[in-house]
């Protein structure tokens, strides 16, 4: 009888510490809210507050899918969620090499991540590009480039393309997993608010 209490206690107390470990990486994930504006309108504060919008959206985007949304595609021939949660990693990426002008190499062989991994690791890529771009001032800008690399040969764009490219598709497409939670039957939290930056408890 006392090796079935100690036991119990035993094993609720590691679910215990296993919830308060999750619920403490799940803090840890940024862009639960917007973080607080810039001093000044200046260019580098400007593309990070994009990015900042960004990251917002896409945490609330994709906070609390289940497996049947993730797999859920509005065609056969369309992207899944998760499939458009990869493209919108990828497209991270490329904004966060940008600010250092290192090229995204095409057809390097990258991991596949588990849903938990794929969000935190775009949202933790817009973190980091929006402390890259934060500050920034024009003629520092005028050096970030984005560079495609396939085998020897380079693609160099200026950071304009970036800005109506990568970034604004990276919106683009967190609008349609807000579309396709919502088909699937898991819509967003209602009270999520880009325009204030904060989601009501």
């Amino acid at each position: 009888m006392k090796q079935k209490v100690i036991i119990k206690i035993l094993g609720t107390g590691l679910m215990f510490l296993l919830l308060s470990n999750l619920h403490a990486q799940h803090m840890k994930i940024p862009y639960k809210e917007i973080p607080q504006y810039p001093e000044n309108y200046g260019p580098g504060n400007v593309v990070a507050r994009m990015i900042d919008g960004l990251g917002y959206r896409f945490y609330w985007a994709t906070e609390g899918l289940t497996d049947t949304d993730l797999a859920f595609k509005p065609s056969a021939e369309g992207r899944s969620i998760l499939e458009t949660m990869e493209h919108i990693h990828t497209m991270s990426h490329n904004i966060l090499l940008a600010p250092d002008a290192q090229p995204y190499v095409i057809g390097a062989e990258t991991p596949t991540y588990s849903f938990e991994e794929l969000r935190t690791r775009t949202l933790e890529n817009l973190d980091a590009a929006s402390k890259k771009f934060s500050g920034a001032s024009a003629e520092e800008m005028e050096n970030f480039k984005v560079i495609f690399q396939r085998g020897d040969q380079q693609s160099e764009f200026a950071l304009w393309n970036l800005l109506n490219g990568q970034l604004s598709d990276c919106l683009y497409h967190t609008g349609q997993i807000v579309l396709m939670r919502r088909a699937s039957g898991n819509p967003q939290n209602p009270n999520v608010n880009p325009f204030i930056g904060k989601t009501k408890e």
